[in-house]
């Protein structure tokens, strides 16, 4: 059935710029459009603006920030673009990375001086990848925040954010978009026309199908993002002749608490944690980031495993609102020696103790990872997780200079935009190419960059 559908003699409503996606994407891109005086409504199909954001930490890399600078951090868009290729080993288009690189500090510096988001930078851990501590983020380190924060600066901005309203199909005249049709909950629609659309309802990881067809490697991994990432932008793109990357790039994650399903901070890895498999040995480099994680934790007996830190670790992974969440059900399980850690995860504990022990004070391990900072001290603490598929990064490939899509022939659409997981991002092909924070990168730059491109502030 098409998607993509000739134009109605009438529609209901009329509009400048209609965004899809009440995200952080959404609301980046109708914040920057409004500030051009231009006419924006949002359409969000859940009851209130979530979207993948909501699920995430609501950490935003960006480099050469006015906050970076405060703490005393040296980074550059330069250093950051580097860094972006090289974990996705030079797959990406060097125009695309160098534009989100350039524009994450601008956007960070916007949202904290004009929209009083009050972001700051982890400083208290690295995560995998990145050279420098860039990932900034609300004090509660929390998506969800960072959702309702971007929403009410949308309301003070006077911008009209319609929920409930699921866009189901496109209307377009040759190249050129015309409008929307949108579902109400009560099974009716409407029709809205628009002078430009831009596409922020994220990627198809929640259509089984899609992901089966495209991404066979995780297919049967636990789903742990908005159900809502339906593919319908990949769909729609694909009726009118867009260009398509990477549909094969995800973000997985292997340290979700299994069976309380709660995200447990990469940092407890980083910060010296390992992964042991229900044999009581590790298996993997575990710092080479938490992508990578989902397939190397679901490829161990039983699809599961154990990430086992100390309380040390523990208290800095406390500033997340998810590990506070993980303790207060149990998830977290406690011992005062290996011994004891081992009966309470009924692991073998010669196993378990050499996986501790084998832990060298400095240099390489075993698996090639770089090891000098405190050994793991009692008491221990223990999470049995599983790995899981958050969102996929392959997308609608975009110009690097305003995020409007691309025909397959390399001509632009005339008012067309992608961003976030619509958008094909900057983590290369598969899961490896994952840099932290890469999903909301997508989302805010190109959201910022779609919402500054312009249009006509005037209805139709």
């Amino acid at each position: 059935m098409s998607k993509v559908s000739t134009p109605p003699d009438r529609f209901d409503l009329e509009v400048g710029t209609l965004i899809i996606g009440a995200g952080a994407g959404g609301l980046v891109a109708a914040l920057a459009a409004t500030e051009r005086g231009e006419d924006v409504l949002v359409i969000e199909a859940d009851a209130l603006p979530s979207g993948s954001t909501a699920l995430s930490a609501g950490l935003i890399p960006a480099a050469g920030t006015k906050t970076q600078a405060t703490a005393g951090i040296e980074d550059s868009p330069a250093i950051f673009a580097r860094d972006i290729q090289a974990k996705a080993h030079g797959e990406n288009d060097p125009r695309l990375v160098g534009a989100m690189a350039r524009v994450s500090a601008r956007v960070i510096d916007w949202l904290t001086d004009t929209h009083h988001l009050p972001l700051s930078v982890v400083t208290d851990f690295d995560y995998p990848g990145h050279s420098r501590r860039r990932m900034h983020g609300l004090p509660s380190r929390s998506g969800r925040d960072l959702v309702d924060a971007l929403r009410v600066a949308a309301e003070n901005a006077g911008i009209d954010i319609i929920c409930e309203r699921r866009a189901v199909g496109l209307y377009a005249e040759g190249q050129t978009i015309q409008g929307v049709r949108a579902e109400r909950p009560d099974g009716g629609s409407e029709t809205i026309a628009c002078q430009r659309l831009i596409l922020a309802c994220n990627g198809f990881g929640g259509n089984r199908d899609m992901v089966a067809d495209l991404i066979p490697d995780i297919r049967d991994a636990l789903w742990f993002g908005h159900d809502g990432n339906r593919g319908e932008a990949v769909q729609w793109g694909e009726e009118l002749g867009a260009q398509t990357g990477h549909l094969a790039s995800y973000q997985g994650h292997g340290n979700v608490a299994q069976p309380h399903g709660i995200l447990i901070t990469w940092a407890v890895i980083m910060e010296g944690g390992i992964q042991v498999n229900l044999k009581g040995e590790r298996f993997w480099n575990e710092s080479q980031g938490y992508s990578e994680a989902a397939r190397m934790v679901l490829a161990q007996p039983e699809g599961v495993a154990f990430a086992i830190f100390d309380a040390r670790i523990a208290a800095i992974a406390r500033q997340f609102e998810d590990f506070k969440q993980a303790e207060a059900q149990g998830a977290i399980r406690w011992a005062a020696s290996l011994s004891k850690l081992a009966e309470t995860t009924g692991l073998p504990e010669d196993a378990l103790s050499r996986s501790i022990t084998d832990i060298p004070a400095s240099g390489e391990d075993a698996f090639g990872r770089s090891w000098d900072g405190p050994a793991l001290q009692p008491p221990f603490a223990a999470v049995k997780v599983t790995g899981a598929l958050f969102h996929t990064q392959g997308g609608l490939v975009v110009d690097p200079d305003n995020a409007r899509v691309l025909q397959r022939s390399g001509a632009a659409f005339d008012n067309l935009f992608a961003v976030g997981g619509a958008a094909c991002g900057v983590s290369g092909s598969g899961d490896s190419g994952y840099l932290s924070g890469n999903g909301l990168l997508s989302a805010v730059t190109l959201g910022w960059l779609a919402g500054q491109a312009g249009g006509s502030n005037q209805p139709r």
